[in-house]
């Protein structure tokens, strides 16, 4: 019964960022380097994104139960996983609530918007963050994890991943805030941000899939 939650959540980040890649790319007026990845849910096509929130959400809830399931008893057994949870209920929740436009898109918008249009434009970010600093979360518990069990690599992985994802949310956020110095780069900075999350929780999905079936009676050695 672990099997099947663990595989969803291989496939929550690479279904995630093909669709934010396919739809940067072929949508008029949408520049991937400037504009954040949540305008994409604004406009004609805007349900393809919200789909693409709430599915990648689900999945990710999923692996949040199979994380609980499966992992050993050991540092982060609880909280690593409660993290991974609360990511996946901010992914629902970015596509719940639809964000205000920015930086100039859609085409003919505003850079930036005086104050909140709607209250779902306010929970959007308010939600998008929490996300953030749960998947940031996540790391710095399973990094502890892997101290404790001499994964020197797993370890280090996951910090820079942490720091990587907290660097570029700050300055994707300045961007978005219309510094000029960084607001023509700030989608460049959140992709990065969102790849390298969705990397780290991918591989740390598929790592803990093969530990399990290593582990299981019978299982073949090498």
């Amino acid at each position: 019964m672990s099997k099947a939650p663990l595989i969803c959540g291989t496939a929550a980040g690479p279904l995630f960022v093909l669709s934010l890649l396919i739809q940067g790319a072929t949508r008029d007026g949408y520049d991937p380097l400037r504009h954040p990845v949540s305008s994409l849910a604004l406009g004609h096509h805007g349900w393809v994104q919200t789909a693409t929130f709430l599915v990648a959400g689900v999945l990710t809830a999923v692996l949040a139960v199979g994380l609980r399931r499966t992992l050993p008893r050991g540092p982060g057994r609880l909280w690593g996983p409660l993290f991974v949870g609360v990511w996946a209920l901010g992914l629902v929740g970015a596509g719940l609530f639809t964000t205000d436009p920015v930086s100039g898109y859609p085409p003919g918008s505003p850079d930036r918007l005086p104050a909140y249009s709607s209250t779902h434009a306010a929970l959007h970010d308010g939600v998008s963050l929490l996300a953030f600093i749960a998947i940031m979360g996540a790391c710095i518990v399973f990094t502890l994890r892997f101290v404790a069990g001499n994964q020197w690599r797993w370890a280090f992985y996951s910090a820079t991943t942490a720091a990587v994802v907290l660097v570029a949310l700050g300055l994707s956020n300045a961007a978005f805030a219309q510094s000029q110095n960084l607001v023509a780069f700030g989608g460049l900075f959140q992709r990065i941000m969102i790849v390298v999350a969705w990397l780290w929780l991918t591989l740390l999905a598929w790592k803990t899939y093969r530990s399990d079936e290593r582990s299981r009676p019978g299982a073949r050695v090498g």
